[in-house]
């Protein structure tokens, strides 16, 4: 047991902070026309901010902030000016902790590659003495050398930017920046990718202010759905309403959340809104959002006072089981499969229908708590880790652990059901050798993910994951099977061991002494005499 790792305490991880809702705008094809010209204009002096941002690096503060704000204000506008700088900003904060955190993953590997070169070829790893396992053939090693070269070199590169405050940030996406190279591995044409570039590039966005009409100036959506935009200043002659403004034709109704942001509205509270252009479907876009007010945190008592449910996530299903207060898995295991193949809106789809039906078993359920594993696949993506398990890997790859729990955590929330999330080391072990075959039943069959699910949920319960040890069977005292239930967490001495018998033919121990002797009290069998008096047996004649 010494090689066995601490284990973190279970929390109840906070809920979200802001909110974020989206419906489709049916504009005409005038207003679809407005849109994409203001939106590249707008992009375009946002793309020349970001290149003002990124020259200036670390010698960034206020005044350079109001200096690039106010030759902004010129060209469009000081409210359009305020949301272009502002995005800059967070796109630039953003760009610097993707680095840090490259750098962080560069680190890693070196440290890695180099650990196992200097192990023997062949050598097998020892986790008691701390060392890896050395590469398998003189060709490997060879190759991962000349990796930790390349590694070496990348992070070197990485640090120079970074001391120096570069980063580097392509409006659009780096991604769609390269398929320019490639487009007929793509399937596109140059047109095609003009049109999706452009419209990646956009900036049709404004963040909200309290007091103001409707919680936004600038883009402005009232209580009946009408939307308006305050044009930029050389757009002027492109509005059709009073003060410069443009209002489509389109109107939007928000049905997800839509009370919460009417209710914002109407008191003239902070609303965020964005328009952006879908190519591949051909729709426009609103999408409002906004900040809530910190929520207190559950309390892990208050959570777990009418049970959890306990879920082990996988790659293709979620395996739930209900426990109660004392750790006593109830009803049957439920599975709620999905598929993870295809694109982004399959899976992203697949995810919310899964979690979907999960909450709706823990509502049918009364429970007010999920426990998940906090899983954190980072480390386990890299080659070094896994070897030559290209299937493996890629498996922990593709599995979407972080998109797994903020969407748990944000769609429980609407729910009232707290989120805790448990340490992930050795659930699956120890629950299929405590769980899997007690469980398993002529007319059930327990997998190894029930039995998973069965330990994350005692463990957020604060219960170890082992069963009680079970009596002997059918003695004159006990029947087979009563003491495998567990006990509450008030009862006293509820998990100490039943003393042993004396050995066949043999005094060597008087019955109920010894080092592991117990008692009988913690069973409450009502009417007993065991209940208050020290666990014994009775002699066996010797003479059969």
């Amino acid at each position: 047991m010494g090689g066995l790792r601490e284990v973190a305490a279970s929390f109840v991880v906070p809920g979200p902070s802001g909110v974020a809702i989206r419906d489709r705008l049916r504009v005409t094809d005038a207003d679809a026309a407005v849109l994409a010209e203001v939106g590249g204009f707008l992009g375009s002096l946002a793309a020349g901010d970001l290149a003002v941002r990124s020259r200036q690096g670390l010698s960034h503060d206020a005044g350079t902030w109001a200096v690039r704000k106010r030759e902004l204000t010129g060209s469009c506008s000081a409210r359009w000016a305020g949301s272009i700088t502002k995005a800059t900003h967070d796109q630039w904060a953003l760009a610097r902790r993707g680095q840090a955190a490259h750098i962080t993953w560069l680190r890693g590997q070196i440290a890695s590659v180099e650990a196992r070169l200097a192990r023997p070829l062949g050598a097998k790893a020892d986790k008691r003495a701390g060392l890896v396992r050395g590469y398998g053939s003189r060709a490997e090693w060879h190759a991962k050398s000349r990796r930790l070269h390349t590694l070496k070199d990348r992070l070197a590169r990485v640090e120079a930017d970074r001391a120096a405050g570069r980063v580097r940030v392509v409006r659009g996406g780096k991604r769609l920046a390269h398929m320019r190279h490639h487009l007929g591995e793509a399937g596109l044409g140059e047109a095609a990718w003009r049109e999706r570039w452009r419209a990646a590039r956009m900036f049709l966005a404004a963040d909200g202010e309290s007091g103001k009409r409707f919680g936004n100036e600038t883009i402005r959506i009232t209580h009946t759905g009408q939307i308006s935009l305050k044009l930029p200043a050389p757009m002027a002659h492109l509005a059709n309403a009073p003060y410069g403004r443009y209002v489509l034709e389109a109107t939007v109704q928000f049905r997800h959340r839509g009370q919460e942001w009417l209710d914002r509205i109407s008191a003239n509270r902070a609303v965020a809104y964005r328009i952006h252009h879908d190519v591949l479907r051909g729709r426009w876009y609103v999408t409002a959002s906004w900040q809530r007010a910190a929520a207190p945190v559950l309390p892990l008592e208050a959570a777990m006072v009418r049970g959890v449910v306990g879920v082990d996530m996988n790659d293709d299903h979620l395996a739930a089981w209900q426990l109660d207060r004392c750790g006593n898995p109830v009803g049957e295991p439920r599975r709620f499969f999905y598929d993870l193949t295809g694109p982004t809106q399959h899976r992203d789809a697949q995810i919310r229908h899964a979690l979907t039906r999960l909450l709706h078993f823990a509502r049918r359920s009364r429970v007010a708590a999920i426990a998940i594993e906090d899983l954190d696949f980072t480390d386990g993506r890299c080659r070094e880790r896994h070897g030559r398990n290209k299937r493996f890997r890629r498996l922990l790859s593709c599995f979407p652990t972080a998109k797994l729990k903020a969407r748990l955590v944000s769609m429980a929330a609407e729910q009232d059901i707290a989120v805790v999330a448990v340490d992930p080391a050795y659930t699956s072990r120890w629950g299929a050798q405590h769980w899997q075959q007690p469980l398993t039943t002529p007319t059930r069959t327990t997998t190894r993910h029930d039995a998973a699910a069965v330990a994350i949920g005692r463990r957020a319960l604060g219960h170890p994951i082992r069963r009680r040890t079970p009596p002997p069977p059918h003695d004159q005292s006990d029947r087979a099977g009563h003491r495998s239930v567990q006990a509450g967490p008030e009862t006293r001495r509820r998990e100490r061991p039943r003393p042993h018998p004396p050995g066949p033919r043999t005094r060597c121990v008087s019955p109920g002494r010894g080092a592991k002797a117990g008692d009988q009290r913690a069973q409450h069998r009502s009417g007993h005499a065991a209940e208050h008096e020290p666990w014994h047996q009775d002699s066996l004649p010797l003479g059969h």
